[in-house]
């Protein structure tokens, strides 16, 4: 028994299946995502005065991945485009660059995560704060290639030692100096354990009272930046799975049943549109703000 309005449209919604279960399925992830957005802005509002990071994200890498997501939205239409224009050449070709998209979009995704991930802050004893990323370490020293930039942390202002904040709600205040100016080369050697050469900081691990990298509970806009970005991934790999399904097995619909599988990448276009809109919010709400 054949399913029914698998391509003609129902008389009561004007759509056909797969079109109707997409958009509805497209409600609760925009339900879903605006749940986590609006989790962010209660974070955002509800933060001390200067307490919350900005410019720790790679601003040129977001704008070249939205470029590519953009691209992406291009190609993923002319691709349907071609399928309606009975074009199957062109629509292979459209959809080969979808899916080479997507693939560099999580490469460079995957490349900021590890970035992230060998990046630290390091707190001695005597109330130093190091930030950097990790060129080496063993069981007596640790190796920081210092850092631009820092998260102000919690655990830091409490002991008194955390940077203080920039101007914020019209008081001038003193600017926290970076790491590695924050203790030269004999000031370490001598008083502190540390010492500075060729632009790399050596920490002896007896000194270090606090070690950890920039992961998700390093501080709540870096856990809001996983769990948002990390989700995102999941529905880009989720949806160039569906198009390279249909690139590669799934093609042969379209000899035995060529409106139906113009429906099914209509559909999947729709899913790479969403996915598409909500990077859109992404990149400026935690890589601009």
């Amino acid at each position: 028994m054949d399913i029914p309005y698998t391509v003609k449209e129902r008389e009561d919604t004007g759509l056909y299946n797969a079109k109707l279960g997409i958009w509805l399925f497209l409600a609760s992830e925009v339900m879903l995502f605006g749940a986590l957005f609006s989790s962010y802005i209660l974070l955002r509002v509800g933060a001390s005065p200067g307490t919350w990071p900005h410019s720790i994200l790679n601003v040129p890498l977001g704008t070249l991945n939205t470029i590519v997501l953009i691209v992406s939205s291009i190609t993923v239409v002319m691709a349907w485009a071609s399928l309606k224009m009975n074009k199957f050449g062109d629509w292979r070709k459209y959809q080969g660059i979808t899916l080479l998209c997507a693939l560099g979009f999580l490469g460079i995704k995957s490349y900021e995560y590890y970035d992230k991930f060998t990046h630290y802050e390091v707190i001695t004893n005597d109330g130093k704060v190091f930030d950097g990323h990790l060129v080496m370490q063993d069981t007596e020293k640790v190796v920081l290639h210092p850092g631009n930039h820092r998260v102000i942390t919690y655990a830091a202002e409490q002991l008194g030692y955390g940077p203080k904040p920039e101007a914020e709600h019209g008081h001038e205040v003193e600017k926290a100096p970076a790491a590695h100016e924050a203790t030269p080369a004999h000031e370490a050697t001598a008083a502190h354990g540390a010492e500075a050469v060729e632009e790399h900081v050596t920490i002896a691990r007896s000194n270090i009272k606090r070690m950890q990298n920039y992961g998700p509970y390093h501080h709540a806009y870096l856990a809001i930046y996983f769990t948002l970005t990390g989700l995102h991934a999941l529905h880009v790999i989720g949806g160039a799975l569906v198009m390279a399904y249909f690139f590669g097995p799934g093609a042969k619909m379209w000899k035995s049943e060529p409106e139906r599988f113009i429906n099914r990448i209509e559909v999947s276009g729709l899913f790479w549109h969403f996915v598409d809109l909500v990077w859109i919010f992404l990149f400026p709400v935690l890589y601009l703000l």
